[in-house]
């Protein structure tokens, strides 16, 4: 009757092994580090930076537990903080020899101490956040001012080509805070451009005004409400997406980058101890433009470096004169050319194809360069020849290689900030801070188990023992879900952990205290315990259920640490229905399952009313 095939106990054997695996890395803790990534879009980091790393650490008397290069950055990892200290200067003065325009990021980090064995199997520690780890919080704004005018601009080019792809005559073209004005000779001219610029422009609402010069008339364009809405809204959201792009460069485990209010960005950067260099990452302001180059270099409005294959830097002369920007860029992806050969597709919008389409075809054998604009310094990141009239979408090639491809199309995508930005708070919570933050949430955590254990092994006996070890097995298995999924945890998730344990006992209590109702009933003891896990089994799951409904609800709704609770709380609901009712009644299987004669469990006090009082059922 109370009797387990033996492939449920090989699933929770199976389950208890990967339960210890994917919990154990988070005891190792974390050690300090260094990271180097590229300062610059050109800059490649790679294995060959890993090696040079390596030689300035051994030149430099510096014993590093390793350096390895993971994709996207090298990371060194030391025994204390001092050497980190040492070690990140003689990286950066080897790799930045001047300091002034710096080719590498050279940042403070932490990493895993966890064994290699353990990391190769993804056994991985749980991320820990802001208030845990230590960090950075910055609160931004952004300046709609600005981005607003940006967006007047791109109407006032949008208008000028299209006036004059209709041949109508202007004076000249306005640019206000809100709109344009749009100067004409006389009303006839101006209603003819009225109509072209109501259908070019419909986010704009014109209306015609006399200039008050002879019979001169002017037409005023307002952006609608909608539009500057719509402006706000994108330049926040681009905003949002270029910060995720530079914080990448950090190495930060989940950053949080969100939205606060009508204009304001929030960032934090856990286990992030430069300061300064994260201010100047997520500060940085970068632009794209596509620029004709113009040969003589004595004639070119302006020289950028561009590296060639081998590693070299050559100047590259540019026209004053700008195609297309960033602004205007759609979709930019790798991909092979019709003579198989790597390449990268670019898209533009309507406004950057009909510029591209003049340019190119005036200008067919000759270069063209992408360049990008970061700290006012602009750098060539692909020159190409034109190979043909083209307009919104074309491909740039050229002796690249597939990687070189997929990096040119990720710089080109990347774009820039839509707006500027301030940062108008900023927190630094030091790592002691977010030391003593873990010790008082696993003292709770700690606390709180123990207080249950003693309750329950003091009030059921042999059954709160097997209560007291399924909750145990329950919190095995909520931190290596957590650790399986890479979730951040922060002080409101371990303090659903430590509600989780008083919700997950209350499993454990019903079914003991079914068990005891159906001994008091009269019924034997081997068909009391599998009544009592039957019967219970309903009332714990319409109560987990109606307490997950509550969990979804944050977790689809709310943000930040509510969120950061919501994820370990519905976890936890998961994982203590699991532990509660399958592996606690594992236990109580394996101890009475195989006993043929029982006369009793040891469950505690059982009242029986003609008994005349309460008595323990004793084990036989």
């Amino acid at each position: 009757m109370n009797r387990y095939p033996w492939w449920k106990y090989t699933i929770l054997a199976v389950a208890l092994v990967i339960g210890l695996l994917f919990t154990l890395p988070n005891f190792f803790g974390e050690a300090p580090a260094v990271q180097v990534s590229g300062g610059k879009a050109t800059v490649k980091v790679d294995a060959a930076t890993a090696d040079r790393v390596s030689q300035v650490l051994a030149a430099g008397g510096v014993k590093a537990d390793f350096v390895q290069f993971d994709g996207t950055s090298v990371r060194a990892r030391f025994a204390d903080t001092d050497t980190q200290i040492k070690a990140k200067d003689l990286i950066a003065k080897a790799l930045n020899p001047d300091p002034a325009d710096p080719r590498y990021i050279v940042a403070l980090n932490l990493l895993s101490r966890s064994p290699a064995w353990l990391a190769s199997m993804r056994a991985l520690p749980m991320y820990l956040g802001l208030d845990l780890r230590g960090g950075v919080h910055f609160l931004m704004q952004v300046d709609m001012r600005a981005a607003l005018k940006q967006a007047v601009d791109t109407y006032a080019s949008d208008a000028r080509t299209a006036l004059r792809e209709k041949r109508l005559r202007f004076s000249g073209i306005t640019r206000e805070p809100n709109g344009l004005t749009v100067g004409f000779p006389d009303n006839a001219a101006a209603e003819a451009a009225r109509a072209v610029l109501a259908d070019r422009l419909p986010s704009v609402q014109w209306a015609t005004e006399s200039a008050g010069e002879g019979s001169s008339v002017r037409l005023v364009g307002r952006l609608a409400a909608p539009a500057v809405t719509e402006i706000q809204s994108q330049a926040l959201k681009q905003n949002i997406e270029t910060l995720h792009k530079r914080v990448n460069e950090l190495g930060v485990a989940e950053p949080v980058i969100q939205q606060q209010g009508a204009d304001r960005v929030v960032v934090q950067l856990p286990g992030v101890q430069d300061t300064a260099r994260a201010k100047d990452i997520i500060g940085r302001t970068a632009t794209l433009q596509i620029r004709l180059v113009e040969p003589d270099t004595a004639a070119a409005a302006e020289l950028v470096p561009t590296r060639e294959r081998d590693g070299s830097v050559r100047q590259v002369g540019l026209k004053r004169e700008v195609v297309a920007t960033g602004d205007q860029l759609k979709n930019a992806s790798a991909t092979i050319d019709q003579d198989q050969r790597p390449a990268v597709s670019v898209r533009l919008d309507d406004v950057g194809g009909r510029a591209m389409r003049a340019a190119t075809r005036e200008n067919i054998g000759k270069l063209m360069a992408i360049v990008l604009y970061e700290k006012g310094k602009g750098e060539a990141i692909s020159v190409a020849t034109i190979q043909g009239e083209f307009g919104s979408d074309f491909q740039i090639t050229g002796a690249f290689t597939p990687q070189e491809t997929a990096d040119l199309a990720l710089l080109t995508r990347a774009g820039s900030l839509a707006a500027p930005m301030e940062i108008i708070e900023e927190r630094t919570i030091g790592p002691s801070l977010g030391a003593e933050n873990i010790a008082k949430g696993f003292n709770s955590v700690a606390y709180g188990f123990a207080a249950i254990a003693v309750f329950m092994c003091a009030y059921y006996l042999l059954f709160g023992v097997f209560s007291t070890v399924a909750l145990a097995f329950n919190l095995l298995l909520l931190v290596a879900v957590l650790s399986m999924l890479q979730a951040t945890l922060t002080l409101p998730g371990i303090a659903a952990i430590a509600l989780t344990l008083g919700m997950a006992i209350d499993a454990n209590v019903l079914i003991n205290e079914r068990v005891r109702e159906e001994l008091r009933n009269g019924m034997a003891p081997q068909q009391a315990i599998a009544a009592g896990y039957e019967r219970a089994w309903g009332t714990i799951l319409d109560s987990n259920i109606t307490t997950l409904i509550a969990g979804v609800a944050l977790l689809a709704f709310g943000s930040g640490p509510v969120r950061g609770f919501a994820v370990v709380h519905c976890l936890g609901i998961l994982t203590s229905m699991f532990s509660a009712v399958v592996f606690s009644r594992g236990l109580v299987n394996l101890w009475y399952g195989r006993q043929k004669r029982l006369k009793g469990v040891s469950i505690g006090q059982v009242w029986r009313p003609d008994d005349g009082g309460a008595k323990p059922l004793a084990e036989s």
